[in-house]
């Protein structure tokens, strides 16, 4: 996987080659879409971003 990361100053370059399997990328052009860094990070370890159990938000309530 190549991918650019603006800086402000300048791009910088990541590239990423997993040593057994590989991405969990949708391989249709119709499914193109914008993801988080979590999903990124996510993403680079070899995991699926289709997976909505494997991380539960929490939301914490304000003290009164």
């Amino acid at each position: 996987m190549k991918a650019l990361y603006w800086e402000g100053d300048g791009f910088v370059l990541l590239y990423k080659k997993l040593e057994n399997g590989c991405f969990q990328w949708s391989q249709n052009s119709q499914d193109v879409k914008l993801i988080t860094p979590r999903e990124f990070s996510r993403l680079l370890e070899g995991l699926s971003l289709n997976q909505p159990k494997a991380v539960k938000k929490v939301y914490l309530q304000k003290a009164l």
